[in-house]
């Protein structure tokens, strides 16, 4: 886990990392937020729906972006304030997902930051895209 303090952040700061889900890890993320849509739960279904598998929980793949600001960037001294996200493309059990994060603004004043971050399977098809909004506890 980071450690960034303020005084080490800057515009332009990136951080990446990828990660992938299970079909079991789908499971327990339905059974936790108590989504039971079929879409993301039978396989028969998606596959009469068009999708070649289930289909991960879009708020399930937004942990990633959790993930960004809590482990990565700043790491420790996050305070997650809020993230705007837009899902663009489905994912699916085994997909690598590939998370990416760039500081595009700071603000002295209010000790907090904004990351245009991005989530991509491993065929580059945008998954999704968020303005996550970051300040500091410390």
């Amino acid at each position: 886990m980071n450690e960034y303090r303020w005084e080490d952040l800057h515009l332009g700061l990136k951080h990446g990392f990828s990660a992938s889900f299970t079909l079991e890890m789908v499971d327990h993320f339905a059974a936790l937020s108590g989504d039971s849509n079929p879409l993301h739960v039978d396989r028969d279904y998606a596959l009469a729906a068009g999708f070649p598998s289930p289909v991960v929980f879009g708020m399930m793949t937004s942990t990633l972006y959790s993930q960004l600001v809590g482990v990565y960037m700043p790491g420790k001294y996050a305070l997650l304030q809020g993230i705007d996200i837009d899902f663009n493309s489905p994912s699916h059990a085994g997909d690598t997902l590939n998370v990416e994060g760039e500081i595009t603004f700071m603000s002295e004043a209010f000790h907090r930051f904004e990351i245009k971050a991005t989530i991509r399977r491993d065929d580059r098809k945008l998954v999704s895209k968020a303005k996550i909004r970051v300040g500091f506890h410390v």
